[in-house]
C-alpha cells in the first residue's frame, strides 16, 4: 500500500497558498487533472449530445464516461446514475416524485443525525401528501444512530426512510446495511445521503442496501454538482415532471435541461484521481478504487489519531465526535470560549477550520449546541502531519489567550 502524500499535494494548485485546510467536509480543493479535464471539455468542440458532428459526439462521450466512472465509484449500474445541480436539488426532485406514490396516513422516517437536505424535503413532501413524519434519534452521549432506533419508528405504513451514511457534523457512520434490512422488511424504500460518506469510504450501494444513494463530487475532489444512484428498474417506476420533448428514457428523464458537460468531465477525472491513491494498485478502475480507498482510510486514520492525541493535551475542549465508526471529522466546543472566535483566530494563522452547524441543525440541537454548533475539523486526502501540528498549536494559543 503506497500513499505518497507529498506527490499528491503537489497536484493541488490551491495548496500553494500555504493554508492548512480542515474544511474538507464543506468541499475539497481541486487537483490538476480535474482542472485540466474541465478545461479540455470546454476547449474542444462541444454541442448538445448527438452522433454526427464532433461537438455532439464529445458531449455524448463525456456523459457516458461520467456515468461509468460514478458507477465504478459507487458500485452501481451506470444506467441508474442521475446527474443534477446539487444533492439538495436531486433530493427535492425525488421527494416530490416519490410523494406521488404515497397515500394519506402513510409514513416517512427522517433522523436527527442528518443534514437538513435529507430532512426538510421529506417533511415538506409529506405535508403536501398528508403523510405522517416519524423521527429516529441518535444518542448525543455516544453520537450513535442505531438500527434499533430506526426500527422502533417503522410500521406497516412506512413508505420511505431517509438516513445519512455519515454525519457531516460529527462523522457518525450508522450501520446502513442493517438499517436497510429493517426498512425493506417493513416494505419501505431507503434513501441514503452519502455526501459526506463518499469522501472517506468506498461505496457499494448493493452491499449497503440503499434504494437511492446521493453524493456530491465536490466533496471528493471534483466539480460542484450532485449525483444519485438507483437501480434502473426502480427509476423506471417513477414519473417526474419533465418537458414534453425531453427524453423519457432512464436516467435522462430525471435530468432537467442540458447537463453541465464540463463538470461531468471533471467528475470522471476526479474518480480516476481517487483510483490512483495507491500508486502500486493495478486492475480495473473499481479494483484500483478499492485499493486507493484503503490507503486513504489508513492515511486519514493516522492523522485523526494525531489530532485526537493533540486535543487531549488541551484543557477546556469538548469533542462531540464519539461514535465507534466515524469519518475523520471532529466537532469541537470550548469552555468559556466561542467556536466562531476559534475559527477567526485560526484563520488569521492560515488554518481553515470553520464554525457552525453546517446545515445539520437538528443534530446540533440534539447535542445541546443550538443552531450555533461548534468548530468542525475535517480531514481531506491532501492533509498531512504539518497541518495537524499547525492546528493543535493554533488551538493551544487560542485557549491560552
Amino acid at each position: 500500500m503506497t500513499y505518497d502524500i507529498d506527490a499528491l499535494r503537489a497536484q493541488f494548485p490551491a495548496l500553494r497558498a500555504g493554508i492548512a485546510h480542515f474544511d474538507g467536509p464543506g468541499g475539497t480543493q481541486t487537483p490538476d487533472p480535474v482542472i485540466r479535464a474541465v478545461a479540455d471539455a470546454l476547449s474542444a468542440p462541444l454541442s448538445n449530445r448527438g452522433p454526427l458532428v464532433a461537438g455532439e459526439r464529445n458531449a455524448e462521450a463525456i456523459v457516458v464516461e461520467a456515468r461509468r466512472a460514478m458507477g465504478d465509484l459507487l458500485g452501481a449500474d451506470p444506467a441508474g446514475i442521475v446527474f443534477g445541480r446539487s444533492a439538495t436539488q436531486l433530493t427535492y426532485d425525488f421527494s416530490r416524485t416519490l410523494a406521488r406514490t404515497w397515500s394519506p396516513g402513510d409514513e416517512v422516517v427522517v433522523t436527527s443525525l442528518d443534514h437538513d437536505s435529507n430532512i426538510r424535503p421529506w417533511i415538506q413532501a409529506a405535508a403536501q401528501a398528508d403523510v405522517t413524519v416519524r423521527r429516529a434519534d441518535f444518542d448525543p452521549a455516544t453520537g450513535e444512530l442505531t438500527p434499533d432506533a430506526v426500527r422502533s419508528v417503522l410500521s406497516e405504513r412506512t413508505r420511505l426512510v431517509a438516513v445519512t451514511a455519515a454525519s457531516n457534523l460529527i462523522g457518525t457512520c450508522p450501520r446502513i446495511a442493517e438499517i436497510a434490512r429493517a426498512v425493506h422488511e417493513a416494505g419501505a424504500l431507503l434513501y441514503v445521503d452519502g455526501v459526506h460518506y463518499t469522501a472517506h469510504r468506498l461505496v457499494d450501494v448493493e452491499e449497503l442496501g440503499a434504494d437511492f444513494f446521493i453524493c456530491s463530487p465536490y466533496k471528493f475532489l471534483g466539480p460542484h454538482h450532485g449525483v444519485l444512484a438507483a437501480r434502473p428498474a426502480l427509476l423506471e417506476t417513477l414519473r417526474p415532471d419533465k418537458l414534453l420533448p425531453s427524453s423519457d428514457a432512464v436516467p435522462e428523464r430525471f435530468e432537467l435541461g442540458t447537463l453541465p458537460y464540463e463538470f461531468l468531465a471533471g467528475t470522471r477525472a476526479a474518480v480516476d484521481f481517487l483510483a490512483g491513491f495507491d500508486s502500486a494498485a493495478t486492475g480495473t478502475r473499481r479494483e484500483r478504487l478499492t485499493a486507493g480507498y484503503r490507503a486513504l482510510e489508513r492515511h486519514e486514520e493516522t492523522l485523526r489519531t494525531l489530532i485526537e492525541k493533540g486535543l487531549g493535551t488541551l484543557d477546556g475542549v469538548t469533542v462531540h465526535s464519539r461514535a465507534a465508526e466515524r469519518t475523520p471529522t471532529l466537532l469541537l466546543t470550548f469552555d468559556g470560549r466561542s467556536a466562531p472566535d476559534a475559527y477567526r483566530f485560526l484563520a488569521e494563522r492560515g488554518v481553515h477550520a470553520p464554525a457552525g452547524s453546517f446545515y445539520a441543525v437538528e443534530a446540533s440541537r440534539r447535542l445541546g449546541l443550538g443552531d450555533a454548533g461548534g468548530l468542525r475539523v475535517g480531514l481531506a486526502p491532501y492533509n498531512h502531519a504539518d497541518d495537524v501540528e499547525r492546528l493543535i498549536d493554533g488551538l493551544a494559543d487560542f485557549l491560552r489567550g
